[in-house]
C-alpha cells in the first residue's frame, strides 16, 4: 500500500514519506476490514459446510485467494504503470485504486476464516479412527501451514528482487499457488461422511 498504491518511499523526501505513511495507515485499515469480515463469516462456515461439504468450502476459499491475489497484482501493476506514465501528477493513491485495494483486503477475510477452522476439522474427522491419533495429525497440519509461511517470509524479498523489485511477482506466485491448491482440494480431498456434515464443527 505504501509503495505501490500510494507511491511513497520511507527513505524519500517529505512528500514521499508522508505518502508512504498514509499508505501504511490505509493498509492497517484494510486489515481491520479483513478481521471484521473474518469474524462475521466465521458464523457462516458451519452452514456452508453442511450445504456444500467441507471439501468444496476449502477449495472455494483457495479460489477466492486466487482471485484476490490476481486482483492485487493487477491493481499494483495498473497503479505503478499510471504513476510511471505521469497520469498521477501528485504523489498519493488514485481513489479507485485505493478502494479496490481495500475491497481485496476485506474479501480475504472469508478464506482466512476458512483456513482457521475447516482444515483442522477435516483433519480431525479423517483421522478420528487412525492409529496415530488426531493430535499427531493436527501437529503435522500445523507444520504444513507454518513451513510455507517461513518460506514465503524468507523468499518473497529475493523472489521480488529477481524480477526487478516490487511486490507484483510475489502476488502472481501466490495467485498461482492458490489456484493449484484449489484444484488439488477438489480432485484429491475425500468426500466426508454425512455424519460430519450434520454434526458440524467445534471451533477452537
Amino acid at each position: 500500500m505504501g509503495r505501490e498504491v500510494f507511491h511513497g518511499d520511507p527513505k524519500g523526501d517529505a512528500a514521499e514519506i508522508q505518502a508512504y505513511n498514509q499508505g501504511v495507515r490505509e493498509g492497517a485499515f484494510g486489515l481491520l476490514l479483513n478481521s471484521v469480515v473474518l469474524g462475521i463469516s466465521s458464523f457462516f462456515i458451519e452452514p456452508m459446510c453442511q450445504w456444500m461439504g467441507a471439501r468444496l468450502v476449502w477449495a472455494s476459499s483457495n479460489f477466492i485467494v486466487f482471485v484476490c491475489m490476481a486482483g492485487t497484482a493487477v491493481i499494483s501493476l495498473v497503479s505503478v504503470r499510471q504513476y510511471s506514465e505521469g497520469i498521477q501528477h501528485v504523489i498519493g493513491a488514485n481513489g479507485n485504486t485505493k478502494i479496490a485495494s481495500l475491497v481485496v483486503f476485506a474479501l480475504l477475510g472469508l478464506p482466512l476464516a476458512v483456513t482457521y477452522s475447516v482444515p483442522f476439522s477435516v483433519t480431525a474427522e479423517l483421522t478420528a479412527d487412525s492409529g496415530g491419533g488426531q493430535g499427531l495429525a493436527i501437529g503435522v497440519l500445523n507444520l504444513a501451514i507454518v513451513v510455507p509461511q517461513m518460506i514465503v517470509s524468507l523468499g518473497a524479498g529475493p523472489w521480488d528482487a529477481l524480477f526487478g523489485g516490487g511486490n507484483i511477482p510475489a502476488f502472481v506466485l501466490a495467485s498461482l499457488s492458490a489456484l493449484a491448491a484449489g484444484v488439488i482440494a477438489v480432485r484429491k480431498l475425500p468426500t466426508l461422511s454425512s455424519s460430519y456434515k450434520s454434526t458440524g464443527f467445534h471451533f477452537g
